[in-house]
């Protein structure tokens, strides 16, 4: 058998591939570790596949599967997630599967036919909890909208005890077999939580609550390893979810001539004085990844921004909207800024975050570099940040 399929249960096999250039996805998040297309060939009585691959990646998926049995013999296709890395493979393999349905919820059907144009009659609609037989396999189907759209479900396979989790649970690697041999896997997962699942906190949540009662002895996501020790990345996911955070601040900032960099540095020293953790992103340079990742669990977020043209710099514009869109469990925040000729990051960055449920505890505009008074408020600043942070 080819070196590249494996088996993870009798008769259930990993038939995905490996893309080890990727570099971007959704044209936002960075993979420096490339990613997996995760697919699932399952054999019973009848046979299923879950999920299929990234467009460009069919005819990998149709030879592994050939290995294994002929596409022509597949009864479902499970579709658990309409998004094109997941289901982009769907038409090319319908083609050469003729008899195979297509399964969904009812808002994953919609979108088969929108975006595959899966015709109505060769789709099946799946319900919360519903099964399919396949002789001595049994798939149990469970709703998970918005992890991270409103067609997601989760497939469970009973008599292995495995749970097909589609994005939820995942890490944007492509290497690794399964979690427990890799590297720093949590560090891998807590980023991609942070870029993906994170503005899904109470959908997270219920989810969680929904697959609790399964007997749950393998997870098998659609990116990275499979986690054949599952406890690992639920009690991770179970800590996400609520929110929980530590004695940390994120640090992310810009600066064009020196003096945003001076008051940053100094409101840094402060903070670690008080025994603060820290994670300081310099957005000229900065991996959005990485800083999804430690906006997972930190407690504050200090914004850093000279004025450009009488408003924020544009990356800490970009900075601040991305810090709301993905909807960390950051509870405070502190706003530093400087400008030349003319003020207005300050006013800015305020605006933005102002229907966000953060609360601003200081900000501090300057003109041109700090003077020793300017240095004593950011120092008073910090450690009353500090004070919060431990509060």
């Amino acid at each position: 058998m080819e070196r590249d399929i494996f088996r993870l249960a009798e008769n259930v096999y990993w038939v995905g591939v490996r893309d080890w250039n990727r570099r971007l996805f959704d044209a936002l998040i960075p993979l420096p570790k490339g990613t997996s297309y995760n697919a699932y060939l399952i054999l019973g009585g009848g046979k299923a596949l879950i999920d299929t691959v990234n467009p460009g990646f069919e005819k990998d998926l149709e030879e592994k599967i050939r290995v294994i049995t002929s596409l022509e013999e597949l009864d479902y296709i499970i579709m658990n997630h309409a998004e094109p890395d997941h289901a982009g493979a769907i038409p090319y393999i319908m083609e050469r599967a003729p008899k195979a349905k297509l399964v969904a919820t009812s808002r994953g059907a919609k979108m088969a036919q929108v975006y595959y144009h899966v015709p109505q009659e060769r789709i099946k609609v799946v319900r919360e909890n519903e099964a399919i037989s396949l002789g001595d396999k049994t798939l149990l189907f469970i709703e998970a909208p918005m992890l991270h759209w409103p067609e997601t479900m989760f497939t469970y396979l009973k008599e292995d005890g495995i749970l097909f989790s589609c994005d939820f649970f995942g890490a944007h690697l492509a290497g690794g077999v399964y979690s427990d041999e890799v590297e720093d896997l949590l560090v891998h997962a807590q980023r991609y939580w942070g870029e993906i699942m994170m503005p899904f906190r109470s959908m997270a949540q219920r989810a969680l609550e929904k697959i609790a009662r399964l007997d749950i002895r393998v997870i098998a996501p659609s990116h990275g390893p499979i986690h054949r020790k599952p406890e690992l990345i639920l009690d991770a996911y179970k800590r996400w979810a609520v929110g929980e955070t530590r004695q940390k601040a994120v640090i992310a900032y810009v600066s064009m001539w020196g003096s945003t960099d001076t008051m940053v540095k100094q409101i840094a020293e402060t903070l670690m004085a008080e025994g603060i953790e820290l994670a300081i992103h310099n957005l000229n340079v900065a991996d959005i990844g990485d800083l999804a990742k430690d906006l997972v669990d930190s407690k504050a977020i200090i914004l850093g921004a000279p004025t450009v043209l009488g408003g924020a710099h544009p990356l800490a514009v970009y900075a601040t909207y991305l810090f709301k869109a993905l909807r960390p469990p950051t509870e405070f925040a502190v706003i530093l800024g400087s400008y030349g000729w003319g003020g207005g990051a300050l006013r800015q960055i305020q605006e933005l975050l102002k229907d966000f449920e953060v609360e601003v505890v200081g900000a501090l505009e300057i003109n041109g570099p700090p003077t020793k008074e300017d240095i004593k408020k950011i120092v008073e600043l910090g450690k009353f940040l500090a004070s919060k942070i431990k509060s």
